[in-house]
């Protein structure tokens, strides 16, 4: 085997122990010839790297030699070690007779061998590993380095760990708990199992029929690898989200159309994936869960429309922007900016027009905010159900194809008077709308969705009591969700005008797409 980093600081201390200068330098020239062509060692002329399975470290050579000497007198040694404390004495437990004739032990030597003895000691128990994982060099929250939290997570072999425990006995639960749970599934566990608590579970696994490749009695514990009751557990959560579906569904009958490619759609929640932007993070309160997140598009006074992340708390709506700092050590970033905090006390009404567009004006006691958002209806849903919650009131929704909207009041330039404007909607072509500015007057002009009355139905079907028969190969009758299986589409992050919407454009119906469903955190 060829010689470690430890054995040649040995050797060139032991060759040269009656040398100070040089001794570095004739370390890192050994170390060139004996390791320099290994993949995990690089050199230059004041030091060295190794590359360490969690990051590189380097190494500065100075003063390298005399630290690993380590000269500890004889004298010293038989102090401490007359010391009347039991701890003082186990720190120093050389044998002083044995060892007068020998070479003095370095550090080298001492970490070689305490490293042997607790491989050894952990050979002989049971060890529970805790991973810890750095997210920054600079200590300070809300800091987070991917690259580098991915590259601990890979070396410390994380997903391993992780398809290991779930290709094995993946669940696991203490016998008494386990009995406590399922002991109404046998008469004779139920109401009080009598016995062996171990005896008592093994009943139970045996009485379910379960087969014994599927589970394992340890001393404590029993380890199942595949627990139905996840189906349950996936049940009650589809129906969940099924309720939420249809009481979101609600609120619009009967008073707005719906468009065919979202009726049908899983509720997702966060759009933005708030774990990848902990920026945003900052505007919200350490304890308010974030029910909804959304880049939507917001219309100013002139109807020019820039993109904002809106958020949905229990208590408060947040939008959020982008500007560039302007003075400053980070002047010419693009850092967020809080545009505008919204209290549900505050809020009065929502307006919408009773065609398929998603444009909704939230009205609040100083002025609206004019937006945009293809997931409107989830957004209404939850923002009904928080708004009730705090108030104890229900949210207004106003249905209308003429919509008021009230201006912030400005204290410079010709709109300094605040005052409003208004959004009218027309009947026009296809299931993109067509936005026209006209002085204090916006245009919206997009083709019939479905009926009003339609409603969304737990298999995928929608149901309307109206909607006339269709040829089997007709598309329209055979058109599928599109929100089914789709990855996140890359949402802008950064400000950017609306005025491509200002005109007619080939229909697209990629910003429909969605991730997997999953849960607002």
């Amino acid at each position: 085997n060829p010689p470690g980093i430890m054995s040649i600081l040995d050797d060139v201390c032991a060759t040269m122990h009656a040398v100070g200068e040089g001794a570095d330098q004739t370390l890192l020239q050994k170390l060139q010839m004996q390791i320099g062509s290994h993949e995990h060692f690089n050199s230059w002329n004041q030091g060295f790297i190794i590359h360490h399975y969690a990051g590189k470290v380097s190494y500065d050579m100075d003063g390298f030699c005399e630290r690993n000497r380590d000269v500890l007198f004889m004298d010293l040694i038989e102090l401490m070690q007359s010391s009347e404390l039991p701890f003082i004495q186990s720190l120093f437990p050389e044998n002083l007779q044995a060892d007068k004739k020998g070479r003095p032990t370095t550090a080298g030597s001492k970490i070689k061998k305490q490293a042997n003895d607790l491989v050894s000691t952990l050979m002989k128990c049971t060890p529970h590993y805790i991973r810890c994982i750095k997210p920054n060099e600079t200590k300070k929250p809300k800091d987070w380095e991917e690259s580098r939290v991915k590259h601990q997570v890979e070396y410390l072999g994380l997903k391993e760990n992780i398809r290991v425990r779930r290709a094995g006995y993946a669940y696991r639960r203490v016998f008494q708990k386990f009995l406590q749970r399922y002991a109404i599934l046998t008469k004779a566990t139920w109401p009080v199992w009598r016995g062996d608590e171990k005896q008592g579970v093994l009943h139970l696994l045996q009485s379910v029929n379960m087969d014994n490749d599927q589970f394992q009695l340890g001393k404590s514990k029993v380890f199942i690898k595949a627990p139905e009751s996840k189906t349950w557990r996936k049940f009650v959560a589809r129906k969940k989200y099924v309720q939420m579906r249809e009481e979101a569904s609600d609120l619009l009958l009967n008073k707005k159309e719906r468009r065919r490619n979202s009726i049908n759609r899983n509720f997702i929640g966060d759009y933005i994936g708030m774990e990848e932007h902990p920026e945003l993070q900052q505007f919200v309160g350490k304890r308010e869960k974030i029910d909804f997140a959304d880049t939507v598009t917001k219309y100013d006074r002139r109807f020019k429309g820039v993109k904002r992340d809106l958020l949905l708390t229990p208590k408060c709506l947040y939008l959020i922007g982008r500007e560039k700092v302007k003075q400053g050590p980070d002047k010419g970033l693009v850092k967020e900016v809080l545009k505008r905090r919204i209290e549900m006390e505050r809020l009065l009404s929502v307006s919408l027009s009773t065609m398929q567009d998603d444009i909704f004006i939230l009205h609040e006691q100083e002025y609206d905010s004019l937006l945009e958002s293809v997931f409107k209806t989830e957004f209404l849903s939850l923002l009904a159900k928080r708004y009730e919650e705090k108030t104890q009131k229900q949210l207004l929704l106003k249905f209308s194809n003429t919509l008021e909207l009230k201006l912030k009041k400005e204290n410079w330039g010709p709109w300094s008077a605040g005052g409003s404007r208004q959004v009218q909607f027309h009947q026009g072509f296809g299931d993109l709308a067509v936005l026209k500015p006209s002085n204090k007057v916006l245009q919206v002009s997009i083709g019939p969705g479905l009926p009003k009355n339609s409603r969304c139905h737990q298999n995928g079907v929608i149901r309307n009591q109206f909607m006339p028969p269709h040829a089997p190969g007709n598309q329209r009758s055979n058109q599928k969700s599109l929100y089914t299986s789709m990855a996140r589409p890359p949402l802008p992050r950064q400000q950017s005008t609306g005025s491509d919407r200002l005109s007619q454009t080939p229909e697209s119906l990629d910003f429909l797409k969605v991730p997997d469903q999953g849960a607002a955190g």
